[in-house]
């Protein structure tokens, strides 16, 4: 059984032991709440550069699916393949049983040189991180010390969207997403509805491209980075046709539409966050993933706040006063769950049948 270190920014030391790959990495330290979804999880490209730490203490009991795909798309991930930099959990099942298993967490961590350590204290590094913020770690083994690495420092962005244009569906309604550092889960959502969607690079130009509704989706790192992206989208925000965008897309439209956005202490990751509709009692539980957020002062006259955090009144919506656009820092197609808000996508949709009956009686 081999050892490895997990060493913070703030000089902090852990011992501990490998179950996964045996390399050193870095990247910045981040906890997340759900108790379950971590393939989900794992390869989710909004955790590039990161090294996670669940807090739900055991992890690996129901193994990990096997790459089965689903219109093109693999049916039980987020991406290809597993996205964050590490794992940090407290206990490793070495036994894992569940009905669609194909092997064990370890296995899938090997496959793609991706570090695994347990037998830390995550209660006691996660209490760290709340009140200290997310801090830079590195996992070493044998002494080979890779350094620090700060993600927010680059364009995570480049390095998780896809390199060439793809199709997705047969449908009436012409989604153009712009791939940001996609779930899977946004398309399998979208395709419930009558669309077809045209997954592009994060710095395609679309401008003058024909489609019915433009999406961002969600994806890793500092918004601000990614001037293509805001550029683009200042130009869509001139016309009607609808826009959603989500995470990482939600604060790329509010740049866009001159707001600004900050990183969070520690951000927000995993499920059962709780978001309300600002002046009503209406609230939904949603998932997170997220480490910058969008300042609602900072925001257009046009444009209004469409749901708030109720743990910390942070921003989770923005829509705009009277065209089609709106924007979640939440995941409404969250996989695992919850999915109280996946009826947001229907909203899209019917913005969309609108849009088009407006162009034919126009």
């Amino acid at each position: 059984m081999s050892k490895a270190k997990l060493i913070l920014s703030d000089g902090s030391s852990y011992d501990a032991f490998s179950f996964g790959y045996e390399k050193s990495v870095s990247g910045e330290l981040v906890f997340y709440t759900a108790m379950t979804g971590y393939p989900e999880s794992l390869s989710d490209p909004s955790y590039k550069g990161q090294i996670l730490i669940p807090t739900y203490p055991m992890i690996g009991n129901y193994g990990v699916p096997g790459d089965v795909k689903e219109n093109g798309l693999s049916k039980f991930f987020e991406s290809d393949r597993i996205q964050c930099t590490g794992l940090i959990i407290s206990d490793y099942s070495q036994n894992y049983s569940h009905w669609d298993s194909a092997r064990s967490l370890g296995a899938w961590l090997k496959a793609w040189e991706v570090p695994g350590l347990y037998g830390l204290d995550t209660r006691a590094l996660t209490k760290k991180l709340r009140e200290k913020g997310a801090m830079l770690g590195k996992i070493v083994f044998d002494g080979v010390d890779p350094g620090f690495y700060d993600p927010d420092t680059e364009n995570l962005v480049e390095q998780v969207s896809c390199k060439e244009v793809q199709t997705f569906g047969t449908g009436r309604y012409k989604v153009l997403m712009v791939d940001c550092g996609m779930k899977n889960n946004i398309i399998r959502c979208l395709l419930k509805h009558d669309v077809t969607v045209t997954l592009v690079p994060w710095d395609y130009d679309f401008r003058g491209e024909d489609y019915d509704g433009l999406f961002v989706s969600n994806g890793p790192g500092n918004p601000a980075l990614l001037l293509p992206v805001i550029e683009h989208l200042k130009y869509a925000l001139k016309e009607d046709r609808p826009i959603m965008g989500i995470c990482l897309g939600h604060q790329l439209m509010a740049l866009a539409s001159g707001a600004q956005t900050y990183k969070m202490k520690y951000g927000h990751r995993g499920h059962n966050q709780p978001v309300i509709v600002p002046g009503t009692q209406k609230c939904f539980i949603t998932s997170q993933n997220h480490g910058f957020a969008v300042d609602p002062a900072t925001l257009p006259s046009d444009w209004e706040v469409m749901f708030t955090n109720l743990n910390d009144g942070t921003n989770e919506g923005i829509r705009h006063r009277t065209k089609p656009f709106f924007s979640t820092q939440f995941h409404p197609e969250a996989s695992s769950g919850p999915v109280d808000t996946e009826n947001l996508f229907s909203v899209f949709v019917d913005n969309m049948a609108k849009y088009k009956e407006g162009k034919k009686n126009g």
